[in-house]
């Protein structure tokens, strides 16, 4: 196994506009992903499975909530502190990054902001320590980009609600012990409901044959005739603006995450590019190559002043779901890029599993697509600038 020598880019000081705490909470989630995820990754990529001992370790550093207060179990951190530990576990992996994305904005957000303070006591403390894990049911086999359009439903029995319908591509989803899940009422009206592992009709068949992510577990969501609980359903927002809501908070966090891959795939081509000998000479002395390493750390560091000031519009308040979408886009076409060109710096080598490149290529290939895909968060932004809806 090789060594893990990443060193992160800084080419305009942003470290200067951080707190301490801020780096301190990054220093301990670099430190976290260079022992317990560099080491097994590729293994675990290789063989599509998702690493579940690492658990733990996601939970200790803070990964889980970190914007939850610390009264629910959260760490209690600012929005600069939650990127910042989502840009060092997708330097890692963006599988990992996914599956602490999802319990955080996902899973956590919408019972934070949307549940009863009993929903909060009894999920959110056990989310946050990593002993329950979960998942978040918007997208389904017809609906994707159009979550409005969603057949998910439940009615109202009395003393409970049943449940029917079936979500698609749920990270999470095998091992999930809850699944937040988006469904319409009688009236068409979409509201969040908890469903629980065990509750009757309640299945979670796993997706196998990805190409992407393959070290995150991704499944599908069954509910059949599911009894719900009428203390499970999240009363305090409803429409398609609450999920939408949860997925402003996982797109920043994405936005931060991209930044992370592009750094891994930067910070090795750079150190090949020194090392490979061709014509007699480092690679890094070819224009060529000089162009390319040139151009990545460019780009890298345009996205990270656009998402550092992101971040302290989240603290502020005062981010918009457009501004969101931008950074999102953004980021990971930028990462997309990098990863392309890197796989080709190293050439045959770029192939294999003895560097991450290639792994990140195709985790990318996974990002550019969900929480909004690439063309979608273009229409976005196009809509804000304009005020013309291209979705209609």
């Amino acid at each position: 196994m090789k060594p893990d020598l990443f060193e992160a880019p800084d080419y305009y000081n942003i470290d200067e506009l951080l707190t301490e705490e801020h780096k301190l909470v990054r220093q301990a989630a670099r430190d976290w992903v260079k022992r317990d995820v560099s080491p097994i990754i590729e293994e675990y990529a290789q063989k599509a499975e998702f690493p579940s001992q690492i658990i733990s370790g996601l939970a200790e550093i803070g990964a889980f909530g970190p914007y939850i207060p610390l009264e629910y179990g959260g760490a209690g951190l600012d929005q600069i502190s939650y990127g910042l530990i989502m840009q060092e576990i997708e330097r890692g992996d963006s599988g990992v990054r996914s599956t602490a994305s999802v319990q955080s904005s996902l899973v956590m957000y919408p019972i934070w902001k949307y549940g009863t303070e009993a929903q909060r006591q009894k999920y959110l403390p056990k989310l946050a320590s990593g002993q329950w894990m979960g998942c978040f049911g918007l997208t389904e086999p017809d609906h994707g980009s159009n979550p409005s359009g969603m057949v998910t439903n439940f009615k109202d029995k009395g003393d409970h609600y049943v449940l029917n319908g079936a979500k698609m591509w749920i990270s999470n989803a095998p091992f999930a012990q809850i699944a937040v899940v988006w469904a319409k009422n009688e009236e068409g009206r979409i509201y969040g409901l908890i469903v629980e592992r065990g509750m009757d009709g309640f299945s979670t068949p796993e997706t196998h044959n990805k190409w992407s992510l393959r070290a995150s577990a991704t499944g599908e969501l069954i509910f059949d005739n599911v009894k719900v609980p009428k203390e499970n359903l999240l009363p305090n927002k409803s429409g398609l603006g609450a999920p939408l809501g949860c997925l402003d908070s996982a797109r920043y966090g994405i936005a931060w995450g991209a930044i992370g891959a592009a750094m891994d795939c930067y910070d090795t081509a750079l150190r090949y590019s020194k090392e490979r000998i061709q014509f007699g000479k480092p690679i890094g002395q070819f224009q060529l190559q000089q162009k390319k390493l040139a151009e990545m750390i460019t780009e890298i560091t345009k996205a990270q002043l656009l998402t550092w000031r992101l971040g302290v519009l989240r603290n502020e308040n005062k981010a918009t779901s457009a501004q969101i979408s931008m950074a999102k886009r953004n980021n990971v076409d930028m990462a997309i890029k990098i990863a392309r060109e890197a796989r080709q710096m190293l050439g045959g080598m770029g192939i294999t599993g003895e560097y991450s490149i290639m792994r990140h290529m195709m985790n990318l290939e996974s990002v550019i697509t969900y929480e909004g895909t690439h063309d979608i968060h273009l229409l976005i932004t196009g809509l804000d600038i304009t005020g013309f809806n291209a979705f209609k």
